[in-house]
């Protein structure tokens, strides 16, 4: 005979949230992330636009406590000065949130987030015909090799930049 809460999450979808402590909770303890509910509902603790740019890592209690932690987040490079004026606040509601003093102090490492994909820079397009004619023309007097392909990239780069 099935238990009565086993019945009940048969008949009923649960969000992931909701499961991830009982899901994740032992494999994040492991990474210092024991309080799995934190980084469920990391968006609602520090807000969507910081959520966008960190992401907490680990957290480290010293020996023998379970308070006054340090957060390690994950920031990206343009939130990193924002992130650390603001340490005060954000961490005065990761402990409202959790309900005791968990953590004391962030600790931050900048980088990309997981799964965050950096724009590639557009190809140069290619010279035209005449652009490359004028270019090679306007170097002809110059004797030095590595003057000439220093001021060919230059020439370059340049004719590139204009609109055609």
């Amino acid at each position: 005979m099935a238990s009565a809460e086993s019945s009940e999450r048969r008949n009923q979808m649960r969000a992931v949230g909701q499961e991830l402590p009982r899901i994740a909770g032992r494999a994040l303890g492991k990474r210092g992330l024991g309080e799995a509910h934190l980084l469920s509902e990391w968006a609602s603790v520090v807000g969507a636009e910081l959520a966008a740019e960190t992401l907490p890592t680990k957290l480290a209690f010293p020996p023998g406590e379970r308070r006054n932690g340090t957060l390690r987040l994950r920031v990206t490079s343009s939130a990193a000065l924002a992130v650390q004026h603001r340490e005060p606040q954000i961490v005065e509601r990761i402990n409202g949130f959790l309900g005791y003093p968990a953590v004391r102090r962030l600790a931050l490492v900048q980088g990309p987030l997981p799964g965050e994909t950096r724009p590639r820079p557009p190809s140069p397009r290619p010279l035209t015909p005449e652009e490359a004619g004028l270019l090679d023309r306007s170097l002809v007097q110059v004797p030095d090799s590595g003057l000439k392909s220093a001021l060919r990239r230059l020439g370059e780069a340049i004719s590139r930049g204009r609109r055609r």
